[in-house]
């Protein structure tokens, strides 16, 4: 119970580590505000939570655009009258392509969710999150630790988001707020599971062939699951880690070490 009674608000509700983040925090104590722009999504994962015992609202929320911040804001202040940890998870999937060919305007599309989304709604929390001594915690990529091509206009995004971060953590460390980051690798998911799949298909393998392939690229010999991300952020959310901020922590099996 890291986080009994604690108020955690989440972005990016998802099938998979949106999901996760939210259930482990609900189970670790808190009440949880649940932010995207699929309601029925949000409505599946705060019958979980109060299946756990823990309440959860649900806000539709579309974090590019300012007032539907202002109201997730508002929902949550009036519904539990704090807020101690924000988790900014929600994620736009930049180009796949050479940064030397790839549509700038799309690429900016992509930061506006990746990065000042982010920045959006972590200002708007402030003033709640300091009379708590609250933390924020960033949602990365291990994107962060190759130059793989293809993957340059992603890597732009997320190298940024983490320099918003340390940044902010400077900023708002005398404010009694913490800043962290965790930076998952692989997460064995829905859409990682459908990935597999089609690999399989094309090479006229089995999927459990090809998470074998992958797992053995990693030391643990085993791709992180939503559940296991989700610990490290209900970590960086608890008083455990009242010492911690401008960290960004790894979680992916060891496929690579920082």
């Amino acid at each position: 119970m890291l986080l009994r009674d604690k108020v955690v608000v989440v972005s990016g509700i998802g099938p998979g580590l949106g999901r996760g983040i939210a259930i482990q925090s609900a189970k670790a104590g808190a009440d949880v505000v649940l932010a995207a722009r699929t309601e029925s999504r949000l409505t599946e994962v705060a019958e979980e939570i109060t299946a756990l015992g823990r309440r959860a609202v649900a806000v539709p929320t579309d974090i590019n655009d300012e007032d539907a911040v202002v109201r997730l804001v508002q929902t949550a202040l009036d519904r539990f009258g704090r807020v101690d940890t924000l988790v900014n998870n929600a994620f736009a999937m930049p180009p796949m392509t050479d940064l030397t060919e790839v549509d700038l305007d799309k690429v900016r599309a992509t930061f506006e969710t990746n990065v000042y989304a982010a920045l959006r709604l972590t200002r708007s929390l402030v003033p709640a999150l300091e009379q708590t001594g609250g933390s924020v915690v960033m949602i990365n990529s291990a994107v962060l630790r190759h130059s793989q091509r293809t993957f340059g206009p992603y890597k732009m995004a997320k190298s940024s988001l983490l320099a918003l971060a340390q940044s902010l953590a400077t900023e708002l460390g005398p404010r009694g707020i913490r800043v962290n980051t965790v930076v998952p690798g692989y997460i064995w998911a829905d859409n990682l599971k459908w990935y597999f799949s089609y690999l399989a298909k094309q090479r006229g393998i089995t999927a459990e062939e090809v998470y074998a392939e992958m797992a053995q690229t990693l030391d643990l010999r085993k791709l992180p699951e939503p559940d296991e991300i989700a610990d490290a952020v209900v970590f960086f959310a608890s008083s455990m880690a009242r010492a911690i901020t401008g960290a960004s922590l790894d979680v992916n099996g060891g496929e690579y070490h920082h």
